[in-house]
């Protein structure tokens, strides 16, 4: 029996038992999702699914990247996307497309030619299914990926400790990427503001290594390129400790050793700039 044959066996099966095969792969995945998602939405997800499949294999194809398949690839993208933002596991969403291979064994086994066409429509599930599971995959990466973003931006907080100053309360390690955070959201709020002087406090930063300092110096010279003045507070003795055995050379950005210390300071100075100010226009 050649494919052609095996393909209209496949197409004569699906056809006369759509309804059985699919209120029977509906009730299989169903229970593989322990009722996650209702019957009836299930039931028209996959009915769309199983009908995109048997459009395409009625062209004579069995080509799962070909174009006859282009709407059951977009319907199986879907469904992977879908199931990765519902929090399936990729064993219970490639299950979906396998589970139809157990639909249909009974009916494409009892004799040779029907068991070579079953073998053919399988190897086409097989990659309906590798497909599903690359689909999930990207999904979650993507939303692992936005996840972690959003975990960034809200461990790198910029507060408005006062009119004119602002404040960075660090907590963590500082890397290259969370340090390209800080610079932007301290420059943009210094913007928003229209404060002149900010405070960078790393009394969360568990240590204090060279890469850290270089961390620490590029956002400073990036505040201070925005006319801002900037201090580094919640330097702890180990911390100095560190900083000297080292040999980081901080210049003449000041440095406190509490965030109310630098607060204080800070507080000082946009007052004497408020005087100068007020001379000025004397």
């Amino acid at each position: 029996m050649n494919t052609e044959s095996n393909i209209r066996l496949l197409v004569d099966t699906l056809t006369g038992q759509r309804e059985e095969f699919l209120a029977q792969w509906t009730r299989t995945v169903g229970e593989d999702l322990r009722g996650r998602l209702s019957t009836a939405e299930l039931g028209r997800e996959l009915a769309e699914l199983y009908d995109a499949v048997l459009t395409a294999v009625g062209t004579g194809s069995l080509d799962s990247r070909g174009e006859q398949f282009a709407e059951t690839r977009s319907l199986l993208v879907e469904l992977s996307r879908d199931r990765a933002r519902q929090g399936f596991t990729p064993t219970e969403t490639v299950r979906s497309v396998f589970a139809l291979k157990e639909v249909l064994e009974p009916s494409l086994t009892g004799d040779a030619e029907s068991a070579r066409a079953y073998l053919q429509f399988g190897r086409l599930l097989d990659d309906l299914g590798m497909l599903t599971s690359e689909a999930y995959l990207r999904t979650r990466e993507e939303i692992i990926s936005s996840q972690a973003e959003q975990l960034l931006e809200l461990s790198t907080p910029v507060v408005k400790l006062w009119d004119g100053v602002v404040g960075v309360p660090l907590v963590g390690t500082l890397d290259s990427a969370r340090t390209q955070v800080v610079m932007e959201k301290l420059l943009q709020t210094l913007v928003d503001t229209d404060s002149t002087h900010a405070i960078i406090d790393i009394t969360g930063v568990p240590t204090v290594d060279t890469q850290v300092a270089q961390h620490l110096l590029k956002t400073v010279v990036a505040a201070r390129m925005m006319g801002a003045q900037c201090t580094i507070s919640g330097i702890r003795p180990q911390i100095a400790q560190t900083i000297v055995a080292l040999g980081i050379e901080f210049g003449d950005i000041p440095t406190n050793a509490s965030l109310s210390d630098a607060l204080r300071q800070a507080l000082k100075e946009v007052a004497l700039d408020a005087e100068d100010d007020v001379r000025g226009l004397l």
